[in-house]
């Protein structure tokens, strides 16, 4: 005889207080969680200054006052229930929110799960009003027009959420990021952070079109400003503006990268890969770039109602965010930083910072001939280096010098360079008139040492040239495929529909790129050739990250990854070799290409092409003035 089946548990309505408890969990996750949706209701409520004061990290006690509009006594009682709001009232207000705030649930949220407290004090009231959550009781108060929020002992009716937090240390660390991520969105308003009694951060507010960028050294260190530069792009109604940190200041961590869509902090994969793309030729290895962006567009282009926390957003088209966020750290870091530090270089009358140089383009003659050999011949191209003196014609290293067979040595770097005084004339320069100055010496083969009107450059030769060469290249690309080979054996493997899909529907971009991909079933694919510089790689994980960009990115930014990736290594096997003697002019000449190349400050592998050394870091080092 088998059993009965249980009983079914009756369908019934859970209470309040427990469904307000539910919707914290989603909303309150730790205590710079409520910090966030204060500091949200202040801001949303016109605040220009706002006072954090912190227990514990946050756990015992978080406070946030501001001198906002404030809250009528008749509204304290509403604003505590859960989604009851001033921002939104119906579904077209929820689809083009311009507010920080609109769910209303974030204080009924936070009050179910501590005790909270609000006072509150309009402009025509004479007096505050305080409303206990837990009671319901109001009474008079005493202070200026604004709001007051104290929320004490979060998560004291809710231990098992309580032992999840962290030490009173890192949770205060959270708590300060929270607020330094609204510093940087509003410098227009001033904030201070207590803890324990004691002041650990004070902002002032800042007016006029340098207000950003004073809330910038303020928060994160002048060091930071002087280390990025600016951004500002607008693909139609579309902005992107802000900071982006050069390769230099780059950071073992991701802790120094800031998006906001409107005004709102977010996290945003479509955001982060833009800015990471931008990089891709400055930046390689694991280091992070350092970036504060802003990007303003219209808020009904935007859903910012994705999650609970406000801190993902989803975009009507993704790929034209994508694409401006890429163009306008791009077009950022493009312009050499050299010329901030000097006088501008007289290479190009047509030369502003708004319009970057292209450095002037081979002889098309030449360029024919060098797209048409192997990449080891390019050497070619610089001619037959001259021998280092009392080594018997040899380099030190012992290498030989290089020769050529098949065509007439050029100059090395003179056919690359723009016109040039002649020796007199340079002699007679003065240092000023050149931001890299001019050439000195050549040091152990390797370096170039020059004289500018703030001291000492000193060039990595190999890199900067190399740097030159790479962009000569991808502006003359003429839009030839990647030559590709093919595999003696078809390497199979099992794909997604997605990626069998895109295979059978851009054969003529995966041509370009040097693949070739034959459809074995509607689960499988077949590598059939690969591209020559990767031909000892992988070429199913690279057939698979090449459809993944794809699918992602579309054509035209894998197509223009791909031709960076090939020419890079063309640029490097073409730039001058260490141990390579230059002459004055050689140097002036390569010199004179780097400030009018761009991205002229690192090499293809992220390297720094050159290093300015002052004079008072000169007199230091021998104790001059002491």
């Amino acid at each position: 005889m088998t059993n009965p089946p249980p009983l079914a548990r009756p369908i019934r309505e859970l209470p309040d207080e427990l469904i307000s408890q539910i919707a914290a969990g989603e909303v309150i996750e730790r205590p710079s969680s409520v910090l966030r949706e204060l500091l949200d209701n202040a801001l949303d409520a016109g605040a220009s200054q706002i006072h954090v004061r912190l227990r514990a990290g946050g756990v015992r006690l978080i406070s946030v006052e501001d001198n906002g509009s404030g809250i009528a006594p008749e509204q304290l009682s509403v604003a505590l229930k859960r989604h009851a709001t001033s921002k939104i009232s119906n579904l077209q207000d929820l689809e083009s929110v311009s507010t920080m705030g609109f769910r209303g649930e974030a204080l009924a949220a936070i009050a179910s799960v501590s005790d909270l407290s609000l006072t509150s004090r309009t402009a025509h009231q004479t007096h505050a009003m305080t409303l206990q959550a837990r009671t319901g009781e109001l009474i008079p108060a005493a202070r200026e027009v604004g709001t007051t929020v104290e929320v004490q002992d979060l998560f004291f009716n809710t231990p098992a959420r309580r032992k999840f937090l962290k030490t009173d240390a890192t949770e205060l660390a959270h708590c300060v990021d929270s607020v330094r991520r609204h510093a940087l969105a509003r410098p227009d308003v001033g904030f201070s952070i207590w803890h324990e009694g004691k002041n650990i951060a004070q902002w002032r507010a800042h007016s006029g079109p340098e207000a950003i960028r004073l809330r910038l050294a303020d928060v994160l260190g002048e060091s930071f400003v002087t280390e990025a530069v600016r951004v500002n792009h607008r693909a139609g109604p579309l902005r992107v503006h802000g900071f982006a940190g050069t390769p230099d200041a780059a950071r073992a961590r991701a802790d120094h990268q800031f998006a906001y869509v409107n005004g709102r902090f977010v996290r945003d994969k479509v955001i982060g890969h833009g800015v990471r793309s931008a990089y891709d030729d400055v930046l390689h290895g694991q280091r992070q770039a350092v970036y504060l962006l802003f990007i303003d567009m219209d808020p009904a282009r935007v859903d910012v109602n994705v999650h609970p926390t406000k801190i993902e957003v989803r975009f009507r088209d993704s790929r034209e965010v994508h694409q401006a966020v890429r163009t306008a750290v791009d077009n950022a870091l493009a312009l050499p930083r050299l010329g901030q530090s000097a006088a501008p270089a007289p290479v190009d009358k047509a030369f502003t910072p708004e319009t970057p140089v292209r450095t002037a383009s081979w002889p098309q003659a030449r360029l024919d001939w060098s797209l048409g050999h192997r990449v080891a011949e390019l050497d070619v191209l610089w001619g037959q280096p001259r021998p280092f003196p009392d080594t018997g014609g040899q380099h030190p290293t012992g290498a030989q010098p290089l020769a050529s067979s098949r065509a007439e040595p050029f100059a090395p770097l003179d056919s690359l360079a723009q016109p040039l005084p002649d020796r007199e004339n340079q002699a007679k320069a003065a240092p000023t008139d050149w931001p890299l100055g001019r050439a000195l010496a050549q040091l152990q083969g390797i370096y170039i040492l020059a004289e500018n009107h703030l001291g000492l450059i000193v060039v990595d030769m190999h890199a900067a040239h190399e740097r030159v060469v790479y962009e000569r290249l991808k502006g003359q690309w003429d839009g030839q495929g990647i030559e590709c080979q093919a595999l003696l054996i078809p390497a199979p493997f099992q794909a997604s529909p997605q990626e069998v899909d895109c295979a059978e529907s851009h054969p003529e971009v995966l041509h370009r790129l040097g693949l070739e991909l034959s459809v074995l079933s509607p689960t499988s694919l077949a590598v059939r050739s690969v591209p020559n510089t990767l031909a000892q790689g992988d070429p199913v994980a690279l057939a698979r990250s090449v459809l993944e960009e794809l699918q992602s990115h579309g054509a035209t930014q894998v197509l223009a990854r791909a031709r960076n990736e090939t020419l890079a290594t063309m640029a490097c096997h073409s730039a001058v070799r260490a141990n390579r003697r230059l002459t004055l002019d050689e140097m002036n000449a390569l010199l004179r290409q780097m400030e009018a190349t761009e991205r002229a400050d690192q090499c293809n592998h992220g390297r720094p092409t050159w290093r300015q050394i002052s004079v008072a870091e000169l007199d230091a080092l021998f104790m001059r003035g002491r």
